[in-house]
């Protein structure tokens, strides 16, 4: 949203801060260019045989049912703040050249979005809002400067979702990766995996359309107000608005989709909530 620009080719931001924990603990294997670099070189595996456990038990301990984060009792323990450093390490070893199912490659890299998400949170914590880190004209832009090794190659939270995600014609990625924001999909609890994918895909987005911060009809006035995640990415979903709502209908309350494939509507965008998604 994730997301300040959906423009891959935003011009790169200097990075301007120093990160000494994180070279303390192995995980920065450098800094390049001024930027955070996760990762190490060791054996290669396909995304299919990435092991997402150890972020598994991380989400459960540490996300509630609504998507929060318990951001400061995490970034509290240098136990579990190391784990997620070494789950995000250890994508160095992860070649995506390699044969993969499509569904492995999804649960994949909405894991690696997610998870690199919440650790630049959590170098910054406390803070209010992801896009305090967001710079346009200088200094740190976290959406560019925020760098994971996977394989030979680093990728930004830009390029991971313009340049991967988006590219599996998978739309309801858009409900899934999370920007540690309110407006988002919820952060699921649990890691994406290539099994279960189908399920917690579909479960994803159908809480999202069941919050009204995301999603209400007026029957009265024949107006759709939906997220302006629907605005930002309609190409993904439809080539007008009112298409790109209608391609939703599946995973709206019933009322609410019958009415959007039976009449002609309004479509309204609601103000996203940049707020971080912090546990009160």
């Amino acid at each position: 949203m994730h997301r300040q620009s959906v423009n891959p080719s935003m011009s790169r931001r200097v990075f301007l801060a120093t990160l000494p924990s994180l070279a303390a603990v192995g995980i920065v294997s450098g800094l390049t260019r001024n930027r955070m670099l996760y990762g190490s070189s060791q054996r290669s595996v396909s995304v299919d045989d990435y092991d997402h456990t150890p972020y598994d038990r991380l989400l459960r301990k540490y996300v509630d049912e609504d998507g929060m984060v318990d951001y400061k009792s995490w970034k509290g323990s240098p136990t579990d703040w190391g784990g997620l450093r070494r789950y995000l390490g250890g994508m160095a070893r992860v070649n995506p050249a390699l044969r993969a199912s499509r569904a492995g490659r999804l649960a994949f890299w909405i894991n690696a979005y997610n998870a690199l998400t919440i650790h630049g949170i959590l170098h910054f914590y406390p803070t209010s809002s992801i896009r305090n880190h967001t710079s346009r004209l200088f200094g740190y832009n976290i959406w560019d400067d925020l760098l994971l090794r996977v394989g030979s190659r680093k990728y930004s939270l830009n390029n991971v979702e313009h340049d991967i995600l988006r590219k599996l014609g998978e739309p309801r990625i858009h409900f899934a990766i999370v920007c540690a924001s309110k407006g988002c999909p919820r952060l699921l609890n649990e890691a994406y995996t290539r099994d279960g994918l189908e399920q917690q895909l579909d479960g994803n987005a159908r809480d999202f359309f069941s919050r009204r911060r995301n999603f209400y009809v007026d029957y009265r006035s024949n107006t759709v107000y939906v997220s302006s995640i629907l605005k930002w990415f309609q190409e993904d979903f439809g080539p007008t608005p009112l298409e790109a709502v209608r391609s939703v209908a599946p995973y709206m309350p019933p009322r609410a989709a019958q009415f959007v494939r039976s009449h002609r509507f309004r479509v309204r965008y609601l103000p996203y909530d940049w707020s971080l998604n912090e546990q009160s």
